[in-house]
């Protein structure tokens, strides 16, 4: 999931209600002087259904000046409630808040996708110019003495501390936000912050640029289609386009993917051919290279760690997890830690297995890039399992309409009704309206599948429109993925890894869709880093229920459906391989603990000699499985929104298979679950203490044995 571009849109005119007196006056001028001077496309809500974004309208030279209006706007909404005369109440502070920054929101949830998505040099521009500005915005309300100073006042009443439900909540995370901002610092501490923060803001903006930059310039080139031998015709046709499209006729580009391992090196049988490939994966970036990041990357885990020490707290990984679940770095290392002697005994047997494989074709000595192609050849050979026979049967529309709407139909009652007449901002994508159990609206959902050189790397759930009572809004959610293109002509195919990112990203848009929240800051996915990317996984499980199976993998061509018995060899292939499948994973969410709990003087030394030494440190072969991220490149912590997070996605996968084993023990897939499902977590947003949600769903808490046994790490 990327950087959280949650925040809800709605008609301006809203701001203005259930506030009183002066305030009502205060913000309503404050709205009219907003919309004399700004009156572009995004002044009012889109007359599309639930808002949705009118691309066919929207220019590239409309971003900027609507961006800025928006953060002026929002500006003078809060400081009119910062100067109300009358004496803070939670509607007139609080709620007021909750409702200020429509035109702002409403903006920058489109503009973040395309960043993301379809950018260009326009839109990278202007998210350069416009990045420092938000980071002053964030500051200025968050370190407002004024205002603060309201929300405090609520917060130590009397009538706030009886405050109960979401209410009560959402006093209790606004109130943590703002000491957690700096609220509490002086004067003179607060300008410092606020300068730290616009440099942070712009290093990360540079750094995400730069990274995009570098991934398309690593695209590896090849000459002739024998060296992509062991490729399907689908895979050589498409790199002969990609290179045919960036002025290379006659040659193949194989464009690289967020992480360090490559898909195709499970396949390219020659072994120089994988060897560029992983050299170029693992090197993009670094020292020395064109769209170098490691600068940027120095500057960045200095100035965290000085923020964090402006803030009293020992480590930036500290400051950043005051609302976890897991809320110290500590805590994080003592649980990860606990997998390191399983997983090295794993990696050394597997290391041991296929080294032995590679001797037939005459390697004496196992690398890096031979690790995915001998474990493929193994798993072949011991699970009988073939990853380019099977893709036949997971044609990408298939999976979505007939696989992952499929499993939400029957578990929770929704229906899905294709929209073309919805305009998008990519060709290849589709639309969606969302119907709930009982026929009302749940609101639209965007599909965008392919990579394509526009588009960063990964797959993630955004909202255009976020869900919020207070504002009327009904959500209008997008899942962005990276699946290869099919050559013109050919069927979008998926790899099984695919067709689990599409079960996952939709968790996401489920937890988005169900929200029931008052206020846009509790609504859906608006939860901690450790708890947002529990239901994405947990959802990952419908995948292989039988019935869901059974209706979606058919052969594309045939209708065949998948040949009996190959799910048991997924998942017990699954099983196999946890050197990578695991090891990678747990690396990075190390690597990114030990960055963030550096001092300022630790963060300046050279990124790659401190990686090195912390790859080290944690006892595993990082000299054949290198993390999932490297340093250079790991966006996730320098630009996403996951510094100190990363581990979630090993938390959060605990509490899927956790989670999961209760369904299995009480029914399986069913409408009843699905009610129960909705009812305790998904549909809460973040109303409630999040151990809590997980223990209204499972009536326990989070247990670790459903997870060392469905990787294979356990001792039964």
């Amino acid at each position: 999931m990327k950087k959280r571009l949650l925040a809800a849109a709605a008609p301006a005119v809203l701001a203005t209600l259930a506030l009183s007196g002066t305030a009502a006056m205060t913000i309503s001028t404050a709205h009219a002087a907003s919309d004399t001077a700004y009156d572009g496309i995004f002044a009012q809500p889109s007359t599309l259904p639930f808002q949705a974004p009118d691309f066919t309208k929207i220019r590239d030279t409309d971003w900027q000046p609507a961006i800025e209006a928006g953060i002026a706007q929002k500006r003078a909404e809060m400081k009119a409630i910062a100067d109300n005369p009358e004496a803070p109440t939670f509607e007139n502070t609080l709620v007021a808040m909750q409702r200020a920054g429509v035109l702002y929101d409403r903006v920058y949830n489109v503009f973040g996708q395309l960043t993301s998505a379809a950018t260009n040099d326009t839109l990278d521009a202007i998210d350069t110019a416009v990045s420092p500005q938000i980071s002053s915005m964030q500051d200025d309300i968050y370190l407002d003495p004024k205002l603060f100073a309201r929300v405090k006042a609520v917060h130590d009443s009397a009538a706030g501390k009886a405050l109960t439900g979401e209410d009560a909540m959402l006093l209790k995370t606004e109130y943590a936000k703002f000491v957690h901002r700096g609220a509490l610092l002086s004067a003179a501490k607060k300008a410092e912050l606020k300068a730290m923060n616009t440099q942070i803001s712009k290093l990360e903006t540079e750094f995400a640029q730069q990274l995009t930059q570098a991934n398309n310039a690593h695209a590896v080139v090849f000459d002739s289609a024998e060296e992509l031998a062991g490729l399907t015709e689908g895979q050589i046709a498409s790199a002969a386009k990609r290179a045919k499209e960036e002025g290379k006729p006659g040659k193949y580009v194989l464009p690289l993917i967020n992480f360090t391992q490559q898909p195709v090196l499970a396949s390219l049988t020659n072994r120089d051919s994988r060897r560029r490939v992983f050299e170029e994966s693992i090197n993009r970036a670094s020292s020395g290279d064109e769209f170098d990041t490691t600068g940027i990357v120095t500057k960045l885990a200095t100035l965290r760690a000085k923020k964090a020490e402006l803030l009293g707290q020992p480590n930036f990984g500290t400051f950043q997890m005051y609302d976890r679940m897991i809320n110290t770095p500590e805590k994080a290392m003592t649980f990860m830690s606990g997998f390191t002697p399983a997983l090295r005994t794993t990696q050394d047997r597997e290391a041991a297995l296929l080294l032995d494989a590679a001797k037939a074709d005459g390697v004496t000595t196992l690398q890096p890039w031979d690790w995915t192609y001998y474990a493929e050849k193994v798993r072949k050979a011991k699970y009988d399992l073939d990853e380019s026979a099977i893709k036949p049967y997971f044609e990408v529309y298939n999976v979505l309409e007939n696989g992952v709407f499929y499993a939400a139909s029957q578990t929770y009652g929704l229906s899905f009704k294709r929209r073309t007449d919805i305009p998008v901002y990519h060709e290849t994508m589709r639309v969606y309206e969302v119907t709930d159990k009982d026929g009302s609206a749940l609101g639209l959902f965007y599909f965008d599948p392919f990579s394509r050189p526009s588009k960063r790397g990964g797959a993630w759930m955004n909202n255009f429109v976020e869900q919020s009572d207070l504002l009327g809004n009904t959500p209008v959610i997008a899942n962005t993925l990276n699946i290869d293109p099919p050559a013109e002509g050919e069927p979008a195919l998926a790899s099984w890894d695919n067709v689990t990112t599409m079960f996952h990203e939709f968790g996401h848009a489920l937890h988005g869709f169900f929200a029931s929240q008052t206020y846009p800051a509790l609504s859906g996915t608006n939860t901690a880093r450790d708890f947002v990317e529990f239901p994405s996984q947990f959802n990952e499980n419908f995948a292989t229920v039988p019935e869901v199976l059974a209706h979606y993998a058919k052969h594309y061509e045939t209708g065949a459906p998948l040949p009996e018995g190959t799910i048991d060899k997924i998942n017990a292939a699954s099983k196999f391989n946890q050197s990578v499948g695991f090891g990678e994973t747990l690396e990075a969410a190390m690597l990114d603990i030990k960055w963030h709990t550096l001092s300022p003087q630790e963060a300046a030394q050279d990124p790659m000699a401190f990686e090195k030494q912390a790859l080290y440190s944690m006892g595993l072969r990082s000299d054949l499985i290198p993390p999932r991220y490297r340093t250079p490149y790991f966006r996730h912590i320098w630009d996403n929104g996951y510094a100190s997070g990363y581990y979630s996605y090993i938390w959060t996968e605990l509490l899927a298979h956790d989670g999961w084993d209760w369904v299995a023990k009480h029914g399986g897939m069913t409408r009843a679950n699905g009610d129960h499902i909705r009812a305790s977590f998904l549909g809460q947003g973040h109303s409630k203490d999040l151990d809590v949600l997980y223990r209204d769903f499972t009536g326990h808490d989070p247990q670790i044995g459903p997870m060392l046994e469905a990787r294979g790490l356990s001792e039964k």
